[in-house]
């Protein structure tokens, strides 16, 4: 698309080039001829640029293999670079830790790599990766744990046995869960620095509740209770081959490489996978929400509630919809709230749509402490127009054309292709969803989506969080409704202030 668009400015006629020079640079008798030259209809010469329609989206589909223990392998060549990246998901993540030692997941994706195994401990792997230029790593997530490795072609033999023992014979060390759990503890100690932080992660306690997988938080006693023998325990429970996804991209033979993967890892046995994690998704209670931030001159207000799951036939038009109302600086929230009232200085927000569980339907704005509720109300104001004002063709029209170019965007190369496979491979989603994509966005109608707003969207379910400095909230956030105080005090960890100190 950028590359037809510039050749079509380079074969523009000479009266349109000349039109982008300033006319301080042209002789007078110049600026005269070029008036005459010029005819009216040639205000916007560039609106008679002709667009190409998008070429079909066809993405090169990795080799897909599934052993007979149930691991599952990709393999995307990509010769460009003589480079290869491995990466191993594995199922069970943050959502699955026991509610008491909450913050386990993260423990373990860092003291797993450092610790290493009984053959290399983790600072002698820091070494040899450095020497290499390679790396092995290993994290947690809120789904899944990972571990990835990467290095040049020809280090592949040697980087690749490495990370599989990793991966089946780690020897968890009790100084790096140490070294893991101080990391965490200052994390916690200064998560009420910034006021976006702290909104940020109230709007996922009271949209999923404060217990819930999805919303409940580190605490320094949670952390304090895991042990080496949980992050041994998590591992034994997870690394089976029925519930990891082996995925590889960079230059190498597909066939050989498939030869290599199976004899590291046919010889895995089947294990039990962990249960799905059960949750009721009520939303948030509607209401006002506020934080106490006496350092700022400014407030964070999000507006908020529940989202969608990703396999929603109706996800096309929400898109849509989300990107007509808050988008981009075009966006309908942004002109009106930031723009054109002039009531923030940022402004924005996405109705989210996770996997496998709702995502968050969020606008966020930050705003001086005087325009807080001015600010709040415009914004509801803009969230109800989209039920009565339907978007007009060429709002529908930028944002299907912004949809499409970001999604194309994110799946522009081999190795986010396979990422992408990966991910819905680990969800259950058809391996054709990515095609599907543009073709649901492309019959996106109008109508379509004032009825995603009207069924989704209902102002009276929503809740709103500010922080900020109450002194200097005029008018008071009570001309909003009935405002609920927010305790965001930190949990002094076992042994009280001395030990956290």
């Amino acid at each position: 698309m950028i590359h037809l668009r510039r050749s079509s400015l380079l074969s523009a006629p000479l009266s349109f080039a000349l039109s982008l020079l300033p006319l301080a640079v042209l002789p007078l008798t110049s600026r005269s001829a070029l008036a005459q030259a010029t005819p009216p209809t040639a205000a916007h010469p560039w609106s008679t640029i002709p667009i190409p329609a998008l070429p079909a989206f066809n993405p090169r589909q990795p080799k897909r293999i599934e052993l007979q223990n149930g691991l599952v392998i990709f393999l995307q060549e990509d010769h460009e670079l003589p480079f290869i990246d491995g990466s191993i998901l594995i199922r069970g993540g943050r959502r699955d830790e026991p509610s008491a030692k909450t913050g386990l997941v993260s423990l373990y994706g860092q003291a797993w790599r450092t610790s290493g195994t009984a053959a290399l401990d983790g600072d002698t792997l820091d070494d040899q990766m450095e020497n290499k230029a390679a790396k092995i790593e290993t994290g947690g997530g809120l789904a899944s744990t990972t571990l990835s490795w990467s290095s040049l072609k020809g280090d592949f033999d040697t980087v690749f046995p490495l990370a599989t023992d990793l991966l089946l014979h780690p020897v968890f060390k009790e100084d790096k869960l140490d070294l893991a759990k101080q990391q965490i503890a200052t994390g916690i100690s200064r998560r009420n620095d910034s006021a976006e932080a702290i909104a940020g992660r109230e709007v996922s306690q009271l949209a999923y509740g404060k217990n819930s997988p999805y919303g409940r938080q580190t605490e320094y006693a949670s952390v304090d209770a895991v042990t080496l023998a949980d992050l041994q325990s998590w591992h034994e429970k997870t690394v089976v081959p029925n519930g990891m996804i082996v995925s590889l991209s960079g230059d190498f033979d597909s066939g050989q490489m498939e030869a290599k993967l199976r004899t590291a890892f046919s010889g895995l046995k089947r294990g039990s996978l962990p249960a799905p994690v059960e949750n009721k998704f009520t939303g948030p209670k509607p209401g006002i929400f506020f934080v106490e931030k006496n350092d700022v001159n400014q407030s964070s207000v999000n507006v908020f509630g529940l989202g969608t799951e990703r396999n929603n036939p109706d996800l096309y038009a929400l898109a849509v919809m989300n990107e007509i109302f808050s988008g981009g600086f075009g966006s309908r929230v942004v002109q009106e709230v930031r723009t054109k009232l002039g009531l923030a200085y940022s402004v924005g927000g996405s109705y989210g749509a996770a996997y496998d569980h709702p995502g968050l339907f969020v606008v966020g704005v930050g705003t001086k402490s005087e325009s807080t509720v001015p600010a709040t109300k415009a914004v509801l104001d803009e969230i109800g127009k989209l039920k009565t004002q339907p978007p007009s063709a060429d709002e529908l029209k930028s944002a299907k054309d912004q949809v499409l170019n970001s999604f194309i965007f994110n799946y522009d190369s081999p190795d986010k292709i396979l990422n992408e496979q990966v991910t819905l491979a680990f969800y259950g989603y058809p391996l054709d969803f990515l095609e599907k994509y543009r073709v649901g966005v492309e019959k996106v109608s109008a109508a379509d989506v004032t009825r995603v707003a009207g069924k989704y969207i209902d102002v009276s379910k929503l809740a709103i969080i500010v922080v900020g400095n109450e002194q200097q909230i005029k008018p008071q956030l009570s001309g909003l409704g009935t405002v609920t105080p927010v305790d965001v005090t930190i949990p002094p960890p076992p042994g009280g202030p001395a030990q956290a100190q």
